[in-house]
């Protein structure tokens, strides 16, 4: 494998000072998950200080890394990059691996269904060429020019994910990924903590236009509540729009689909011809995203047809909608792990999925953080999706969904407790063989406790039908 950063080219991008002669084939930000061979980069932040693990780093195999300041122990002979500011210096060889690109980029933001449709998009890109996508959430201020910095000299296709949660945090990042395609998911109450209304979370969302490439393309949800809002907003800065929804103004339409527990059969429209495809992972909101996939796919110059072929593979990724066995003595129950974040949309569509589940449905539900003074109203709104949903048992955690429990019917089975650790072994207690458990909340309510608990010794088992 040839070398991602040369010295030579690390210290041209970031204008730092090096010690020794090295190549590096990645770049890693955390000692522990570092590949040998990779470039460690030492980030201060509040709590911990990247430059106490560069002798780890070195341990695990790290080509070189770069520092602020030289560590004790460590002579003129140690492979090094010396930058003013290790923060500016990933952001400098972010920038760096963009502009040396020849790749289509693509930027992906909204409130909910982001990760899931880079996730995807990554995955149908990947059976046309080489494609890049930021690893995990990788969507901030540090994960977006790390992804950039890891962004192979030969990928045909790049796919980041932008997230924020103040105004101006994607106009930053989209400054630094300069999509060819700028896909917005859907507006949706998220981080109304921050904002004062879903007008001004529509707007913050709509910065990632401001650093779409010249004869960009935008892709924007026609169902949205926002469309014509992020319509005016991208209009000054996009060459091209596709919209994609069951709307019949929508570029990529929505004909059919019939969804079951493994995944959805799915027909839709482009130019009056239709298209049908298989969706290898289940859920209502996957279909939605699943044309904007084909949209952005698209708006990149690549083969839609093939794309959606690819989407019969498809998988979840984990903490976000990963079905999994249970093993249990007498059979398997199955979990939809959806532990890694939550707020109302998707609180919603995961409930919605579980209701489609063929035998006894149990939900575990966290809290849903950044909410704001509507926490408590959109906890308690949830009470109606439950029941829907037909689950049979409802565990909740946390200060706010204490609102939910006290909104759904006396006759539904409803426990409650402080925190997830608290949950642990009255789920584990009640899961039978053939339940269906959803497992969710934002990352902050760490339901991922939960879900360790009911896997623990079988986490790479996906559950039967799964794909």
């Amino acid at each position: 494998m040839s070398a991602l950063w040369t010295a030579e080219e690390a210290q041209a991008a970031t204008g730092g000072e090096v010690q020794g002669s090295w190549a590096a084939r990645g770049v890693s930000i955390d000692s522990r998950s570092l590949e040998p061979g990779d470039l460690f980069v030492a980030l201060e932040g509040e709590n911990r200080d990247g430059h106490q693990f560069v002798s780890a780093a070195f341990a695990n195999g790290a080509a070189a890394a770069i520092v602020s300041r030289v560590p004790g122990g460590m002579g003129p002979e140690t492979p090094l990059l010396v930058v003013p500011d290790t923060q500016a210096g990933l952001e400098a060889l972010g920038r760096a691996g963009r502009a040396r690109a020849t790749a289509r980029i693509a930027g992906v933001t909204g409130s909910v269904g982001k990760t899931g449709t880079k996730e995807a998009l990554r995955h149908v890109l990947s059976a046309q060429g080489v494609a890049h996508a930021s690893a995990a959430s990788h969507n901030n201020h540090w994960g977006v020019p790390l992804s950039l910095a890891r962004l192979p000299r030969d990928a045909d296709f790049g796919v980041f994910e932008l997230g924020m949660n103040h105004p101006g945090e994607i106009a930053r990042l989209t400054a630094y990924v300069r999509p060819h395609v700028a896909l917005i998911t859907l507006i949706a109450p998220a981080h109304l903590g921050f904002f004062s209304s879903l007008e001004g979370i529509a707007a913050a969302k709509a910065e990632i236009f401001d650093g779409l490439e010249p004869g960009g393309t935008a892709v924007l949800n026609r169902d949205d509540d926002y469309f014509d809002s992020l319509r005016v907003r991208a209009e000054p800065r996009t060459a091209a729009f596709l919209t994609y929804g069951v709307h019949p103004a929508a570029d990529w339409r929505l004909v059919d689909a019939r969804l079951d527990e493994a995944g959805s059969d799915v027909v839709a429209a482009r130019h009056g011809r239709e298209l049908a495809y298989r969706i290898g992972t289940p859920g209502r909101h996957w279909v939605q995203n699943s044309l904007g996939v084909l949209a952005t796919v698209e708006g990149l110059g690549a083969d839609p047809e093939a794309a959606a072929r690819a989407m019969a593979s498809l998988q979840a990724p984990a903490g976000r909608g990963l079905k999994r066995r249970i093993p249990l003595a007498g059979g398997d129950a199955t979990l939809i792990d959806e532990s890694y974040n939550a707020n109302p949309a998707s609180m919603r569509a995961a409930l919605d999925l579980l209701g489609q589940m063929p035998g006894r449905r149990i939900a575990v539900l966290g809290d849903m953080l950044e909410l704001g003074d509507r926490g408590p109203e959109l906890h308690a709104a949830l009470a109606e999706p439950v029941q829907q949903a037909g689950v049979a048992v409802l565990f909740s955690c946390g200060p706010l969904t204490a609102a939910l429990q006290a909104a759904v019917p006396p006759t539904l089975r409803a426990v409650h407790a402080a925190d997830s650790a608290a949950l642990v072994e009255e789920v584990l207690h009640e899961v039978q063989p053939g339940d269906f458990v959803l497992v969710k909340g934002s990352l902050g309510s760490r339901m991922g406790l939960i879900v360790e608990a009911l896997t623990r010794g079988h986490a790479g088992a996906p559950a039967a039908g799964a794909a």
